[in-house]
Order: C-alpha cells, then sequence, then structure tokens
C-alpha cells in the first residue's frame, strides 16, 4: 500500500485503463485486476491530467476548495491501489 505524497507528481499507472461511464469511469489496472468507480467526472479529468502538474498539490488548485479534501481522499485510495503512482 503506497501512501499518497501530495508535494509529489503523480500520473495515472500505465497498467490502468480508463472506460468512461455516465457516472464518470471505471478504472482497471491489468496488472494487480483491480477495479476503482471515480463517481465523479471532474476526478476523472484529474486523474487524467495529473502528470501535466508538479504536485498533486498543484493540480488541486484546480478543483473548487470545498471539493479538495474529497479529491485528496479519492487519489489517496486510488494511490493505494496503484491506479496512480508517482512520476
Amino acid at each position: 500500500m503506497t501512501d499518497l505524497d501530495a508535494s509529489r507528481t503523480y500520473r495515472l499507472n500505465p497498467q490502468v485503463a480508463l472506460r468512461p461511464e455516465p457516472f464518470g469511469a471505471l478504472a482497471y489496472h491489468f496488472g494487480n485486476r483491480r477495479l476503482s468507480f471515480l463517481k465523479v467526472p471532474e476526478l476523472v479529468d484529474l486523474v487524467r491530467r495529473l502528470g501535466e502538474y508538479p504536485s498533486v498539490e498543484d493540480a488541486l488548485v484546480t478543483v473548487p476548495e470545498s471539493r479538495r479534501a474529497s479529491f485528496r481522499s479519492a487519489l489517496a485510495s486510488l494511490a493505494a491501489t496503484e491506479m496512480i503512482v508517482p512520476a
């Protein structure tokens, strides 16, 4: 299990495929065979662009402040399941 270090750059794991769904997306990890549901389209967009930012905290600045804590928690869960990895 990996802790999220929000001061680092993360990116979508190359072994993960995102499948768009009306609620957001399904994320499937071909290595560990885990499936995650991203239930917020804005989170899907953030995950897709995560590697473009110098850190997770910089990426979270693009999210309304009222939602940052929940997005940070979601990203921590994604890091713990290796859906996102340090770049």
